[in-house]
């Protein structure tokens, strides 16, 4: 799993690509509560290229989502079918806003 950060003035992008499984959330999650712990609570997931979503992974988007309110939030951009899918089963999908286009989830803030 690859992670990459770029920050905006209102924002920060996480692009992720790959597996996100119990061998990998804690990267994900390390990199999401560095951007917190700096005070940075509006950011947007590009999950574009994640191929797989594991509980693991599903657990690092809701205690950051938890970690962000109420000073911001999590959104999600350009999600594949399967994790929304996944989201859904869990019932995770109220809990955060979807976009079809990063530029949009960015201008969302």
């Amino acid at each position: 799993m690859e992670v990459s950060i770029k920050q905006y003035k209102r924002c920060d992008l996480v692009s992720i690509s790959g597996r996100i499984d119990s061998a990998t959330s804690s990267k994900l999650a390390d990199a999401l509560d560095e951007l917190v712990n700096n005070g940075r609570y509006r950011i947007v997931l590009d999950l574009k290229d994640v191929e797989f979503m594991s509980s693991a992974g599903l657990r690092v988007l809701i205690s950051t989502q938890k970690a962000c309110k109420p000073r911001g939030e999590v959104v999600l951009a350009q999600v594949p079918e399967r994790i929304y899918e996944a989201l859904e089963l869990a019932g995770f999908v109220p809990l955060f806003k979807f976009f079809d286009d990063v530029l949009d989830a960015v201008a969302s803030f």
